[in-house]
């Protein structure tokens, strides 16, 4: 699998990015045939959440291992509390569950907006529990994500703030033709080059809010046949400014995303091919 350097924190990262929600209400044997099958298609960065329900337990068996058998392995998590103490807390309890003394990058998680982040900004807020965690080395780097139409300025904001080793930030075709939300990201892109930061994109093989039945563990509805999920992937991975994309919340999406990532189509094709799906809009329209 491709790797690209993750800004200045220089990890030779895979362009997919494991995203553990999907372990979040699985069974451990299920978690370990997803886990498998992501180390076996090359992937070596992880993705989790303190708030992603049971997905650091699931992790926990294996990052002992990993850290002996895998010294590539970049395993980062999250936290969504907004205030200092309770980030330090959090910090500590992520450690017990993955099992680890030390992650390689802690992020305040769900930033999608100015308020989360002054709170999360603030004197005793949460970037200086993650700071405080980052002195005593329990954590590698701090980064930031966040979901939203507000999330590239909020995020851009952010970097003005603080120098964010990494921003995870929505972006997909249809998110880019929205002038305003492309304008945001571009000014954000520039920022990130500026810094050096790493970034990362989510909501790649996002569809559309649910209208029916929710048939994946996600909170939105993916693409889920071959075709749309290669245009998305390759769409998104063709932006040169991005480390990689985090692969979706379901355990069964997982290995039509590695084979998209291994027999990527033409930008100009996949643009076309997603252009073309009926049922195809910003997932933040109605948000859970």
């Amino acid at each position: 699998m491709e790797t690209r350097r993750l800004g200045r924190l220089g990890h030779s990262s895979s362009v997919l990015i494991y995203g553990a929600a999907a372990l979040s209400r699985v069974s451990q044997d299920v978690a370990d045939r997803s886990v498998q099958e992501a180390l076996d298609a090359g992937i070596n960065h992880l993705d989790v959440a303190a708030s992603y329900g049971d997905a650091e337990l699931r992790l926990g068996p294996w990052v002992p291992r990993l850290r002996r058998s895998h010294p590539d392995i970049f395993l980062a998590t999250k936290t969504e509390q907004r205030d200092g103490d309770g980030a330090w807390r959090e910090i500590n309890r992520s450690l017990e569950r993955l099992q680890t003394d030390r992650v390689d990058l802690l992020q305040l998680h769900a930033i999608g907006d100015r308020d989360e982040l002054d709170k999360a900004t603030a004197r005793g807020g949460a970037l200086e529990g993650a700071l405080r965690a980052k002195d005593e080395g329990l954590v590698g780097e701090v980064g930031i994500t966040g979901h939203g139409h507000e999330a590239p300025a909020t995020h851009l904001e952010a970097l003005r703030r603080h120098p964010f080793a990494t921003v995870l930030t929505p972006i997909n075709l249809v998110l880019s033709r929205d002038t305003t939300y492309r304008a945001a990201f571009d000014a954000l892109v520039e920022e990130v080059e500026r810094q050096d930061a790493g970034l990362m994109l989510i909501k790649t093989v996002a569809r559309q809010n649910w209208k029916g039945e929710e048939r994946y563990a996600t909170w939105y509805e993916p693409l889920d046949d071959q075709r749309t999920i290669t245009a998305a992937v390759s769409w998104a991975l063709a932006l040169p400014v991005a480390t990689g994309i985090a692969t979706p919340g379901d355990v069964g999406l997982l290995g039509m995303v590695i084979e998209a990532e291994r027999n990527r189509m033409p930008v100009e094709e996949a643009a076309q091919v997603l252009g073309a799906e009926p049922a195809y809009s910003s997932p933040f329209l109605d948000m859970p």
